[in-house]
């Protein structure tokens, strides 16, 4: 039997047990050479290749690994993510944080649509962009692949990425499993966390994915309470599998996963990437008595069975969708809808037709989509604020300085009405930390990593207090990964935007929302902090201990908990109208709890809201947060009207994990909120077990 064989028996008896089957009849007609390789990444010749040829060293085509050509196994061909597919020239989609400000399980599942389409055209069978580590502190240099802070988020985000690319027949690799929030100190940092939050706090959303089918699971470099995360037998093993019944299989982070075979294979880590280093000893290994060979036919009964299961619905796709109109379009609509107002003071935007506007600053028309590390996206454009503002303004009414010059940046908007000034960060002081130069005060060029400081840079700083000086309509575009402490300039601004790292189109999108041809819906996927100590404590470059204590409390939990007033709070945005939420109510059906709502868009033009479902545990026995978000529901209405949504809040979802005896529990009481922040809510009632 092969393998086209095994996959026309399972369609015939699509069941648990004849999957079983079916592997284990394949792994006993291989040789152990075979089912070796099945387990090793064989991307060197590729790299090299691709070096040579075009400079690119990372992943410019799919990285293999095992296949079997006797048995017509096809090997795993690998490509990264989150903000597109990494292959050749694709569509560079905006980053995972912006796309969790647009609070759109449904619009991310036609993300993943795309991204399943030019992976396939690309000729990739497995996607590792599904990153939902949790952002614990804005520091992270990464945080711009994740969607956000809050578990339930990161979860719904994540099912909806991973369901789209398996039900396209691309296997679905969410990462890095698991507590992978420091960047710099990522491959010897270790994070300690009791049972209970990793349970709770850092793992939920994994299952989230587990449960929707994901057949791969990312391990992570760093370490968890003193093990390294690839060598980690109660992540691999203990919890993935025997508590979530996981029947996919696990690769290794790229290079520096793995530092010893046999305790990786044994503890459950089945496919080192990209290359073979380590697991080129599981053949020495096994002399020794180290492993088993019954070690290894289960690491490749793992691979064959998710094969099984997702490859047949691989629909090859022709290379001329990448980058198909349909792609860039949908790429400024998420644009559009994640982009977040934080201020408008005066009703100052949209801007109207006729009016002359300086796009001004560091980023105003300087390509600036992101990390530069495993997540970049080539694309053969990208359209800047500049661009994009000209395009709808008219060329005649927009003048540009790309640059911090207070003196010429002051010059190029004196005759102008508006001024739009773009600062944040670029691909220099945050993302993957691509060189080790040891210098915390300064990022040496190229290097990315974690960032050094929470506010926007100082010359921004100075830009945005001079400009202000000027009595012209300020707009502030920040552009950029997670949190800025913006306190010191914020009242400077007649208007702030968080555009975040936008994409191919992004530019155009930030003219969308400015012209108001886009009323903007997004939200804050993060707290933003009046100060920088208002965060959980984090680790950089040069510190002696390399131990950091995963707290059960961050982000408006911890803000809750400890009573600390955020700047602006999870889940803000403003729009250019005006919502009311009324009328709230819940009650229990079954394992469902239905929350339902009136939202009313008493402004003057139509828009989106975003309803937000908090929960709040009464039991005043053992410690719980305030509040937690979930659900959420994002609604279309138009002015003057009302639209009644419903969201439906699992039971499941609200339990606690107790540790004394490794179950889920239901409190006897609940209050369930609704609103549209997690600071601006009101109560829909109580639910009783």
């Amino acid at each position: 039997m092969d393998f086209i064989q095994a996959v026309k028996q399972y369609k015939k008896t699509p069941t648990e047990e004849k999957l079983l089957e079916l592997s284990e009849e394949l792994v006993k007609e291989m040789t152990l050479k075979e089912k070796i390789r099945m387990l090793r990444g064989r991307a060197m010749g590729i790299t090299v290749k691709n070096f040579l040829k075009n400079g690119r060293f990372y992943n410019a085509e799919p990285y293999p690994a095992g296949g079997c050509e006797r048995f017509k196994i096809p090997p795993v061909l690998f490509t990264d993510g989150p903000r597109g597919i990494v292959l050749g020239k694709s569509t560079c989609f905006p980053v995972s944080m912006l796309r969790g400000a647009a609070f759109d399980d449904e619009l991310e599942y036609r993300v993943g649509e795309v991204f399943a389409r030019e992976a396939s055209a690309g000729g990739a069978n497995l996607f590792a962009g599904i990153c939902i580590n949790l952002l614990r502190n804005p520091m992270w240099g990464r945080a711009q692949e994740t969607y956000g802070e809050d578990p339930f988020l990161l979860g719904k985000m994540g099912v909806a990425l991973t369901k789209a690319m398996q039900d396209r027949g691309i296997i679905a690799c969410p990462k890095h499993y698991a507590l992978n929030s420091i960047e710099d100190l990522r491959f010897s940092v270790d994070a300690k966390a009791d049972e209970r939050t990793l349970h709770e706090v850092y793992l939920p959303h994994f299952k989230k994915c587990v449960d929707a089918g994901a057949m791969s699971i990312m391990g992570a470099y760093n370490k968890v309470n003193g093990t390294y995360c690839c060598e980690n037998k109660a992540l691999l093993t203990d919890i993935l599998r025997d508590k979530w019944n996981f029947d996919g299989f696990t690769i290794s982070d790229f290079f520096f996963g793995i530092y010893d075979a046999a305790r990786s294979l044994k503890s459950g880590l089945d496919i080192e990437m990209p290359y073979t280093f380590r697991y080129s000893l599981l053949g020495y290994k096994l002399k020794k008595g180290e492993i088993s060979e019954k070690d290894i036919d289960i690491a490749v009964g793992r691979i064959l069975r998710a094969m099984i299961r997702i490859l047949p619905k691989y629909k090859k796709e022709d290379k001329n969708v990448i980058l198909s109109k349909e792609h860039t379009s949908l790429a400024r609509e998420v644009a559009g809808k994640g982009i977040v107002l934080l201020k408008n003071k005066d009703k100052v935007l949209p801007i109207s037709q006729n009016k002359k506007i300086a796009v001004v600053g560091r980023y105003a028309n300087k390509v600036n989509t992101g990390d530069h590390g495993s997540s970049n996206v080539f694309s053969p454009y990208t359209v800047t604020p500049f661009e994009g503002i000209k395009n709808r303004f008219g060329e005649e009414n927009v003048v540009v300085y790309n640059g911090c010059d207070t003196v010429k940046a002051k010059q190029t908007a004196k005759s102008c009405d508006y001024i739009v000034v773009c600062v944040g960060s670029d691909w220099l002081q945050e993302g993957e930390f691509l060189v080790n130069m040891g210098n915390v005060k300064k990022k040496p060029k190229g290097s990315g990593g974690d960032r050094v400081s929470l506010k926007i840079p100082e010359e921004d700083v100075k830009l945005i207090k001079e400009l202000s000086t000027l009595n012209k309509k300020l707009i502030v575009n920040i552009m950029g990964g997670s949190a800025y402490v913006i306190k010191e300039w914020i009242d400077c601004a007649d208007s702030v935007v968080m555009s975040f790292y936008s994409g191919i189109e992004g530019g155009n999108a930030l003219a969308d929302v400015l012209s108001g041809d886009v009323n903007p819906g997004g939200k804050l996927p993060f707290t933003v902090a009046e100060k920088d100590e208002d965060y959980p404590s984090f680790l950089h470059i040069g510190s002696k201990n390399k131990e950091i204590a995963y707290g059960y409390y961050h982000g408006y939990t911890l803000f809750d908990k400890e009573n600390i007033k955020p700047h602006f709070a999870f889940g803000f945005g403003l729009s250019y109208t005006d919502f009311e939420i009324r009328n709230a109510e819940c009650r229990l059906n079954g394992n469902e709890i239905s929350v339902t709502a009136d939202v009313a868009n008493t402004g003057d033009s139509d828009g989106d809201e975003v309803l937000q479902v908090y929960v709040s545990s009464k039991n005043q026995e053992t410690d719980r947060p305030v509040k937690l978000l979930k659900g959420f529901r994002r609604v279309s209405v138009n002015k003057g009207e009302k639209v009644t949504a419903e969201i439906k809040v699992e039971v499941e979802d609200i339990r606690f994990y107790n540790p004394e005896t490794g179950e889920w529990n239901v409190d006897k009481e609940y209050e369930i909120f609704v609103g549209n922040s997690s600071d601006n809510i009101i109560s829909a009632g109580k639910i009783t077990f």
